[in-house]
Order: C-alpha cells, then structure tokens, then sequence
C-alpha cells in the first residue's frame, strides 16, 4: 500500500501529514498560510497524489517554520510510501507552461537529496506571501524525501506564476518519477539495487 501518514510536533508547528500515492489527486490542505495552501493544492492535483496537511504553526512570528516543517513532514512521508521504491520509475521531468511563465524540473527519487534552484522571483512577495519560502518549501522536500530536485525558470514576469508553474511541474515530474514502471515491477531501478 503505497500510503503513508505522520505527525510531526515541535516548538514551532504541529503538523499531520497523508498521502497516498495512487490516489486521484484529492487534497485537504489546512496550514493558515492562504497561498501556500493553494500551492499545495497544485502540488497534489497535478501529481495525483492525495495528500492531507493539517498545520498549526507560530504565525504571529512569520510563516517560514509552518512552510519549511511541512516540506519536511511531506518529505518523510513520501520516503515511508515509496519503501523499498521497487518497480517506479524513479525519474522525472517536465516543462509547464503557464501564461507568461515556463518551469522546468527534472527529478530523481535518488535517496541522494540535492536541490538546483534557478528561480529568480520579481517580487519579494505574493501578497503577504515571502516569495523565498517556495524555495525553503522544496529545499525541505528535496533533502528529506530523498530527492535530487533541478526547478530552473525559463522565463516569466509574474511571481505568482512562477511560483505556480513551479509547484505545478514539481508535481508533474514527480508523478512521473512515483508511477509504477510495468517493464520493471519487480526491480529497484538501479544497478547498486538499492536505493
């Protein structure tokens, strides 16, 4: 069964995270970060992963921590639903479109996490919304759900595009990369046979 689910509590934020990786996309995304959980929201609708993320974080301070531990939180529970990751297809890539802007990623659920970012931002925010926390957002997946993460904007004017595109390739890519490969469904897809 290739869900997962887990609880992450600290000083900063207390975070209940699910997904199922065979899912249809569905999501309840609750963070009190209003753009971040439209963000979020894309990331499952486009990978059709279902996900649940129910966060209460330090507000008052800044949204970072809320942001950041969510990231770590989904990351774990991707790396608990993959298991083994015997029969996936292991990488993914994909270039989106999205009015003025384009994104591209390129992924690999390598358990060698490493994080490009080629993503230049405009604007310091999306209304309220520290557009340098999409990048501490997929920093915090990339190194805990194991994966070698490149997002590079082609091209774009419009932060909240940018922003969009990125969450919304990330998603693409990694449906891709979670998908079973049924020329392979019964490998790990490497030659060390592990990853």
């Amino acid at each position: 069964m290739r869900k997962a689910s887990l609880t992450r509590d600290t000083n900063e934020t207390k975070i209940k995270v699910a997904i199922n990786l065979d899912g249809t996309g569905q999501s309840d995304i609750q963070t009190g970060v209003g753009f971040f959980d439209h963000m979020l929201d894309q990331l499952a609708r486009h990978s059709m992963i279902d996900i649940t993320v129910l966060a209460s974080g330090d507000l008052h301070i800044d949204d970072h921590h809320t942001v950041e531990d969510c990231g770590i939180a989904l990351g774990q529970a991707l790396v608990q639903a993959l298991g083994n990751k015997r029969g996936i297809r292991r990488y993914g890539h994909f270039a989106l479109a999205m009015d003025d802007t384009q994104v591209r990623c390129a992924l690999d659920l390598s358990a060698r996490p490493f994080l490009v970012w080629n993503m230049p931002f405009p604007t310091d925010k999306i209304g309220t919304f520290d557009t340098e926390l999409v990048r501490e957002f997929f920093q915090a997946l990339s190194t805990h759900g194991g994966i070698t993460l490149h997002v590079d904007l082609v091209h774009g004017f419009n932060s909240h595009h940018i922003a969009e595109a990125g969450f919304k390739a990330v998603a693409r890519a990694l449906r891709d990369a979670v998908e079973p490969d049924p020329r392979r469904a019964d490998m790990i897809p490497s030659t060390k046979g592990l990853l």
